[in-house]
């Protein structure tokens, strides 16, 4: 039999939200892993890259937090969109543990709240553990080279979009489309625990 030490520093090794994050300058994580979209087809990050950038947003349904940011991010990414940044929303949570993080509750949540960009299913949550996320929403923006430019929070409060007084995410999207630095590359997610299959 182990000594107690050794089995929590292997619980610890094996727990499912210990992982090893991407830092600014990283490539994207498994961009080719084929993802379940709301649409019904599948598709790769690789797939929705924007010739300016990238946003990949680990989100869910059930989350107050996802909630609360919402319509913001519906609103960045329909926006920038247009501006040449690829944009995907990525729900990573178990739905056996979160029942509102069904496929069928994402397609229908897309449609209601608008999204003009694509919510897929990490089947395994290995996209998520490939990429450290944590919580949702978390944010992950790269350049049009396919590297970290952004990782964090949309902005610096859940509450409510007239609260906001720095805009993290809106401020890195600007710099990333124009080819400039992002002056706040790194910033703290807040949000639900990602639910990991």
């Amino acid at each position: 039999m182990r000594p107690k030490s050794s089995l929590f520093v292997l619980s610890l090794l094996l727990s499912p939200t210990l992982a090893w994050a991407i830092a600014t300058g990283d490539a994207i994580p498994m961009k080719d892993t084929r993802l379940q979209n709301v649409d019904g087809k599948e598709l790769a990050i690789a797939d929705v890259a924007g010739s300016k950038g990238t946003l990949v947003v680990f989100t869910c349904n059930h989350c107050p937090y996802a909630k609360a940011w919402e319509s913001r991010i519906v609103d960045l990414g329909n926006s920038y969109a247009k501006q040449g940044i690829g944009v995907i929303a990525i729900n990573s949570n178990d739905p056996a543990v979160a029942p509102e993080d069904d496929l069928d509750h994402m397609k229908e949540r897309a449609k209601a709240k608008g999204f003009g960009f694509a919510y897929a299913v990490d089947s395994t949550s290995g996209v998520a553990r490939a990429f450290g996320a944590t919580k949702t929403p978390e944010v992950y923006l790269f350049d049009a080279s396919g590297k970290l430019a952004y990782h964090g929070a949309v902005d610096d409060t859940s509450r409510s979009a007239e609260g906001v007084k720095e805009h993290y995410l809106k401020d890195a999207l600007d710099a990333v489309v124009a080819g400039k630095p992002v002056a706040k590359a790194e910033t703290k997610a807040l949000g639900c625990g990602i639910k990991f299959r």
